[in-house]
């Protein structure tokens, strides 16, 4: 097969990664803020943003891409406080907050 051939199933594979990781960053801002309505907090720039990426097994045994996001909330609108939240390929694992009154961590059902 060409050269040209290869090159162009590689564009397009990396299309395709491209494509399926803004749909989860998506997906995380998603939970970020229904996680911030739940707990009457406002979402900061109404982001998230990728800060770590890794491979873990899923509960079947598949290797799966887990992706960390941070995002910043405020409770008063005078404070920042940072908050994670984790995915293990299209699946929410947590939500982690640093609120006043203590950190939560929560898992989300699918929405």
């Amino acid at each position: 097969m060409s050269t040209a051939y290869w090159w162009l199933l590689a564009c397009a594979g990396a299309v395709a990664w491209w494509v399926s990781a803004m749909r989860l960053h998506e997906r995380a801002g998603y939970f970020g803020a229904r996680a911030c309505d739940r707990h009457r907090v406002q979402l900061l720039d109404q982001t998230v943003h990728l800060r770590k990426l890794g491979l873990a097994r899923d509960d079947a045994g598949r290797m799966r891409v887990r992706r960390y996001y941070a995002f910043e909330f405020t409770t008063t609108g005078a404070d920042r406080r940072g908050g994670v939240i984790v995915m293990l390929g299209p699946r929410l694992e947590y939500v982690h907050l640093e609120l006043p009154e203590g950190a939560v961590l929560g898992v989300e059902e699918e929405g």
